[in-house]
């Protein structure tokens, strides 16, 4: 994923900020803090735009000051089933506010005068809420306002409440960092067990507590939901509450907040880095993670002090309260995803369902074909096919590797013993990556399956090769390592891969690149970057490759190229002096080494020899690059109903040397135009102003733009043409001829002697 910052919106009079939520289902944002402040905000973008998603300009259509409290704004709290507002503040008011013809109205109000209130939670239905005090008192109470029951916690200083997805039990987190279990009827059930505490035992105050309702679906089954965050930056994240191994974080920040994201993917942990210690300011961030413990990404965010964050609906967006500002950050999610063949393949989680729903996605045809996985890790395609890769659930801690073709049926499959966290694919080999060992198969396509599975198969053949990332293989049968020595660990990880036909290329943690030609697998260079590279990407003759590092950063490497070091030593490869910033997505052109696309935050770029043309405003996915156009798919669009992909989530954008031909050859002569293409040569320009010749009956200029892009069908028909001796008889056959084959898009490779004759 790629996060940076958007938007900043300042809260009058300089008023601290405590508290801020998103309203997942209406787009409304809540903020609280000093002096009895609280609004309620809408972003929302013009129906009339042409732009869609994160692209889209956006403007506030609301901005209301809610009046009633005097004292700050501890918590507020949405009822999205029932578009209620749950606010409360230092005096123990709490207030409950209803959307009425377009604005917040005050509907209910309770104050025990007694104690402060330290968290309130609705059930996942909208039922119910629970509302917990610092003195250890509990209500539950229904939508309407009923109380349904109280209880005193004696002696207990309660700090938080949440409730699990079915709403059977409540877990309340008390100031000495335990957290208690109670039914839904208030009796004790059980304290959990914290773990991430270690050595250092409680006494850490709790300030996140959150449990992922499902709502969305599940990134697989059985996995972490329950997130317990602790003010010393310790967190665990349990599968359910008495989970006795749940996985433990560490932080390494003073911790404010943490939130889920829509569908449990990613855990947001705001605080800060207490950085005064070495000599630099303490600095507020945002931290991203998986449910299983791995880290995604870091925001730096400006201000003194962060307070609290909150997801959009679709998790494209994060509010960040900071001092009296809310800063707005887009996330550009890492979706599994790929296409190949006019297909999108995507995948998407449902609440009905544990596996992951996989669409292929026949984007010509508009149909679309769904499987259903479970244990999916990741996903490459190339040519007419792609790999899906997928744990077993046979407990035999195996891998799979499934190819499939674009509707979706798999043609071949492979048993791995190598945890697949990177693929790449060719036409005829995949490469998968674990963090100490790289993998490929020399696949084929026989007889296709009938369904997703993992047949038997010979686990070794001579079509596959396992190596470890420290060997320097020759491209003989060597064997260096054997057994469990072929499994060990490295203390340089892999993480990311890139293969073309001749070429494969492994980035490493440090930094380090390894060249291996194919189909022999021989290390033939080493590359030092001054980053971790996080994606890789060769152009379409293997010469240069992009690198996109975790911060952004594009970077270009020229691979054969050969220059000294300080002590004249010959070194492979040299880097470009090119770069580009907040860059999460590119694509080089598969027909021109020098061309490629890349979106940079919500803008697209295209780059020729390293000169960028005027960018075009969009959020969309690289797919292919080819012919001078460029095929993206707005997958953010696609996600809001996956069920239903349209065709108006897929974007085509020419580049600009084919506009200005296609202007030209409207507005001037074929010779200026022939010109133009000269100084910005391409096959498919050529082939615009031969057809534009032709159009004019033009044949010496259609012949000599047929030669420039090679096109020997075109050659054959301007001589054919030029055949017939009688003028209007030319022009006649000629425009009839025309008709008939300008049906197909590329009309002359459509070209046969029988539409001929």
């Amino acid at each position: 994923m790629f996060i940076y910052l958007s938007k900043k919106i300042a809260i009058p009079n300089n008023t601290r900020l405590r508290c801020v939520g998103w309203n997942k289902d209406q787009g409304y944002i809540a903020c609280g803090g000093d002096d009895g402040l609280l609004k309620v905000l809408k972003l929302e973008s013009g129906k009339d735009t042409k732009v869609k998603g994160l692209a889209a300009p956006s403007n506030l259509s609301m901005n209301q000051t809610l009046e009633g409290h005097t004292g700050q704004i501890q918590v507020v709290c949405w009822n999205e089933s029932h578009q209620k507002l749950t606010s409360s503040d230092g005096s123990g008011l709490i207030i409950v506010w209803m959307l009425y013809k377009g604005s917040w109205y005050e509907e209910m109000i309770n104050n025990r005068n007694k104690s402060v209130v330290r968290g309130m939670a609705w059930n996942s239905e909208g039922q119910k809420i629970c509302i917990v005090y610092e003195d250890g008192a509990v209500i539950v109470g229904s939508v309407d306002g009923n109380r349904i029951w109280g209880k005193e916690l004696k002696g207990q200083h309660l700090m938080g409440v949440e409730w699990a997805p079915d709403a059977r039990l409540l877990l309340f987190s008390l100031n000495n960092g335990e957290v208690h279990v109670y039914d839904n009827t208030g009796g004790f059930v059980s304290r959990l067990n914290i773990q991430c505490l270690g050595s250092m035992g409680l006494g850490a105050t709790v300030v996140g507590l959150m449990w992922y309702k499902g709502v969305n679906g599940y990134v697989e089954p059985d996995c972490p939901t329950l997130a317990i965050c602790y003010d010393n930056g310790r967190m665990q994240i349990m599968r359910n509450e008495s989970d006795d191994m749940p996985v433990l974080i560490d932080t390494g920040m003073a911790v404010c907040a943490c939130q889920w994201n829509h569908n449990g993917s990613v855990i947001a942990v705001a605080g800060t880095l207490q950085l005064s210690g070495m000599g630099e300011k303490d600095c507020n961030v945002v931290q991203f993670y998986t449910p299983f413990g791995e880290h995604l990404r870091t925001l730096k965010v400006p201000g003194k002090q962060i307070t609290s964050c909150s997801w959009e609906g679709g998790s494209l967006r994060i509010a960040l309260a900071v001092d009296s500002f809310i800063y707005f950050a887009n996330i550009r999610p890492d979706y599994r995803w790929c296409f190949f063949a006019h297909t999108v393949v995507y995948t998407y989680t449902k609440p009905d369902r544990p596996e992951t729903c996989v669409t292929f996605w026949d984007t010509r045809n508009n149909e679309h074909f769904i499987k259903h996985i479970k244990y999916l890790m990741g996903m490459a395609s190339s040519g007419e096919h792609c790999v899906l890769a997928v744990r077993t659930d046979d407990g035999s801690g195996q891998f799979g590797l499934i190819i499939c073709n674009a509707i979706g049926t798999p043609v071949d499959s492979k048993y791995i013993d190598i945890e697949p966290h990177y693929l790449s694919m060719t036409g005829s080999y995949v490469f998968a990556a674990s963090k100490e060992n790289f993998y490929l198969w020399h696949f084929k396509t026989p007889k296709a399956h009938s369904s997703i599975e993992l047949p038997g198969a010979v686990k070794t053949d001579r079509q596959e090769r396992l190596y470890h990332i420290d060997d320097t293989p020759t491209g003989v049968s060597d064997v260096f390592r054997e057994g469990d020595k072929l499994f060990e660990a490295t203390n340089d990880p892999i993480c990311c891969m890139v293969a073309s036909e001749r070429t494969l290329l492994i980035g490493r943690e440090s930094g380090k690149l390894q060249r291996y030609t194919l189909p022999h697998v021989a290390l033939t260079a080493r590359y030092t970057l001054p980053c971790r590279p996080h994606r890789l990407a060769l152009n379409c003759n293997s010469s240069r490759m992009a690198i996109i590092d975790i911060t952004g950063l594009l970077t270009f490497l020229d691979l054969d190229t050969r220059t000294s070091d300080a002590n004249g030593q010959e070194v492979m490869g040299s880097l470009l002096k090119f770069e580009r910033k907040d860059v999460w997505d590119m694509c080089w052109a598969q027909d021109n080494p020098e061309l490629f696309a890349m979106m940079e935050k919500t803008r697209m770029y295209v780059f020729r020899n390293m000169d960028p043309e005027e960018p075009v405003a969009s959020s969309g996915y690289l797919c292919s690059f080819h012919d001078l156009e460029i095929k993206a798919v707005l997958l953010d669009e696609v996600m809001r109903e996956p069920e239903s992909p349209t065709t108006d989530h897929l974007l085509n954008l020419e580049v600009k040397s084919l506009r200005d031909t296609r202007d030209l050859l409207e507005k001037v002569s074929i010779k200026d135009a022939a010109a133009f293409i000269d100084e910005n040569p391409h096959p498919r320009l050529w082939r615009l102003l031969a057809e534009a010749a032709l159009e004019k009956l033009d044949l010496k200029n259609a012949e000599a733009a047929f030669v420039r892009c090679k096109d020997y069908p075109g050659i054959q028909l301007v001589k054919r043409v030029a055949n017939i001796q009688n003028e209007s008889l030319r022009k006649q056959k000629w425009l009839h001829t025309l008709k008939i084959l300008m049906k197909p898009k590329n009309f002359i490779l459509k070209l046969t002697d029988e539409i001929w004759l």
